[in-house]
């Protein structure tokens, strides 16, 4: 009788598949990696809004938040809502991989997609003149894994409640919408009213810690907790609410 691969084997498979699936997308390639790299060289070389010198600095913490909500947040809602939709989840539920083993394998993929993310905006940046310190890229490093935690939380309740299409727009919007409440941007740029409200919500809360991080060399513990905050809770719901097939 044949035995199933070890579990570590298993997962490594999943993981391997799931992150060549994310790359050859082309429409998730676009939201997850060029659009940043737009943003990021527009950003750097306009000179509105105000942002402070050098530029490069406050923009491309930015740019890293950016990337992260479009790979584990959009890209991973919409992916996990189809397999849901198409029965994927289910076959993979019940064969030796497992729930577990196939949660987990998703969350290598996209920690792999950011590491490619991070390293190829880094260059880009690089080249227009970022120069952060070694304590800097650290804690930069430690944000965008603890903001990925927090975004794949979310991703995972809005796949496991909601139909295909309506996770498909709704993602999508979010992501836009999430650009203007401090993730892209610091909030200080935005009115009064909104900023006191953004600084608590993810993308706010993701977008100041990375800013924190690589422009003070410092660690952003409140965010840090904030965002750990907002993953616990929507990683409690979605296990309460998920739905494997719909």
């Amino acid at each position: 009788m044949t035995r199933p691969a070890p579990a570590m084997t298993r997962i490594l498979a999943s993981a391997r598949f799931e992150s060549t699936t994310l790359l050859r997308n082309g429409e998730q390639l676009l939201v997850s990696l060029l659009l940043p790299a737009m943003a990021l060289v527009v950003l750097a070389l306009s000179s509105y809004p105000e942002l402070g010198e050098p530029r490069i600095a406050v923009v491309t913490p930015g740019v890293l938040a950016l990337a992260v909500v479009s790979t584990a947040f959009t890209g991973q809602a919409i992916a996990t809502a189809f397999d849901r939709r198409y029965g994927v989840l289910r076959l993979f539920g019940v064969s030796p991989l497992g729930r577990g083993g196939l949660l987990a394998g998703k969350a290598l993929a996209v920690m792999t997609v950011l590491v490619l993310q991070t390293v190829l905006l880094g260059v880009v940046a690089a080249g227009l003149g970022w120069r952060p310190g070694a304590v800097a890229l650290v804690l930069l490093v430690v944000t965008v894994l603890i903001g990925a935690a927090c975004f794949v939380s979310i991703a995972l309740l809005l796949a496991g409640v909601l139909r295909a299409e309506a996770v498909l727009a709704l993602a999508n919007l979010l992501w836009i919408l999430f650009l203007g409440l401090g993730l892209l941007l610091p909030v200080d740029t935005l009115p009064a009213a909104a900023e006191s409200v953004a600084r608590w919500l993810p993308p706010g809360l993701l977008g100041e810690s990375a800013r924190t991080a690589a422009l003070e060399g410092t660690a952003p513990l409140t965010g840090w907790v904030a965002l750990l905050g907002w993953a616990a809770v929507a990683g409690g719901l979605a296990r309460r609410t998920f739905r494997w097939s719909d």
